[in-house]
């Protein structure tokens, strides 16, 4: 009995409590716990009136709703979180959950037309409007999510992110270069600079983004394979080489830089070095048929006749492209009658490169043709074997 009365005016107290909030902040939300509490408060008084033991589980529950829910209340309000807010997001993301956005949404709305300056607020409507594709009020939602907590770095960085998907990229770098300046050490955020300002070929700008991130991550894959990208379309091949190298360390499986780096072994007239490279080359589905058509010719140059012509095929058999490559490029004279002609156009699966390798890997082809060195033996070489072609057509027509 007397642990009845305990809990009864236990119980009524905390009720006061939590209606004076709702007067305090006039805030209807409040009146979902005061319902619950009555409720596990008329459990009690009923308990008394019949003066009947209703059970266990049913005990467990009246102190759930009567005493833990409202100092539980007390107790998040005590450590500044407010109730209220806190319940809005809850149920906001259940029904994210759900897949009922539009409910989700509201809840939201109505959250912050009560309390405007809810950071957790702006920012999970901001990501409701990113998922649905609404990037300018995705982006508008972030902003007041910074203005109310400035160091919401993530925030500033999700801003970029939607700039670059509008199409605004110089906002975009504005943005990074501040998020950057900030926090130095944001991994992401130099990523995202660094590959922006090489799409704009601000090159220069771009490894000195690259190098400062390297200050806070001196194992990162992406920032090395970057930095070779940029360090080549400037032509600073020694230093590309050097960093391509360093990335194909840290992860040498399915790595795309091989190619380029036996492009670069063939400007420096490292022919060895390069065959190496593109072999590894071969591992790799975006850079197969290329490193083929490369080991082709690095074949034809050692009069290694044989050689070149299984790899020009396993190219033109990857990517049937490489058929009327081969048949312009002046290499390839010698074994020009190998070449298919009319071949069924078979397109090449889908790669994995963005723009920007795709651009870098062109720049490195159209470098090796303009001025790729070739050695003296080499040449002979080549010259030897020219002559051995025409000399064995010229033989086979007065055969025939």
């Amino acid at each position: 009995m007397l642990e009845r009365i305990i809990f009864n005016i236990l119980s009524f107290s905390l009720f006061i409590v939590i209606f004076f909030k709702i007067i305090k902040k006039n805030d209807t939300i409040y009146v979902i716990p005061i319902v619950l509490e009555a409720i596990g408060i008329a459990i009690g008084l009923i308990e008394i009136l019949i003066g009947r033991y209703l059970g266990t589980y049913i005990r467990v529950i009246t102190y759930i709703l009567s005493i833990i829910l409202p100092i539980a209340i007390i107790l998040l309000e005590k450590y500044g979180i407010n109730f209220s807010e806190w319940l809005y997001i809850m149920l906001s993301k259940l029904f994210c959950l759900l897949n009922n956005s539009k409910k989700s949404k509201q809840l939201l709305m109505n959250l912050l037309n009560k309390y405007p300056n809810s950071y957790s607020g702006h920012r999970l409507l901001a990501q409701i409007y990113e998922k649905e594709g609404g990037m300018r009020k995705a982006i508008d939602e972030y902003v007041k999510a910074i203005d109310i907590n400035k160091k919401d770095y993530d925030s500033y960085y999700k801003i970029a992110e939607l700039l670059e998907n509008l199409g605004k990229k110089d906002e975009a770098i504005e943005m990074l270069n501040n998020l950057i300046h900030i926090k130095p050490d944001y991994y992401e955020a130099s990523e995202l600079l660094g590959r922006l300002l090489c799409e704009q070929e601000n090159f220069k700008e771009a490894i000195n983004v690259y190098l400062n991130a390297l200050k806070y991550n001196r194992v990162s894959f992406d920032i090395y394979y970057n930095l070779g990208i940029a360090y080549t379309r400037i032509n600073d091949f020694q230093n590309a080489k050097n960093y391509y190298e360093k990335a194909a360390q840290i992860n040498a499986l399915n790595y795309k830089g091989y190619y380029n780096l036996g492009l670069i072994s063939m400007l420096y007239d490292d022919l060895d070095e390069a065959e190496k490279y593109f072999q590894e080359g071969l591992k790799v589905e975006d850079t197969e048929p290329e490193s083929c058509y490369q080991l082709a010719r690095i074949y034809i140059i050692r009069g290694e006749r044989e050689r070149a012509i299984k790899y020009l095929d396993m190219a033109i058999n990857l990517d049937s492209s490489f058929a009327e490559k081969a048949a312009k490029d002046p290499i390839f004279l010698t074994i020009e009658r190998f070449i298919p002609k009319n071949i069924n156009k078979k397109d090449r699966k889908k790669t994995s490169m963005n723009e920007t390798e795709k651009l870098v890997k062109k720049h490195l082809e159209d470098t090796c043709l303009l001025v790729g060195k070739i050695s003296k033996n080499d040449l002979k070489n080549m010259n030897i074997g020219k002559e051995n072609s025409i000399n064995l057509q010229k033989d086979e027509r007065e055969n025939s």
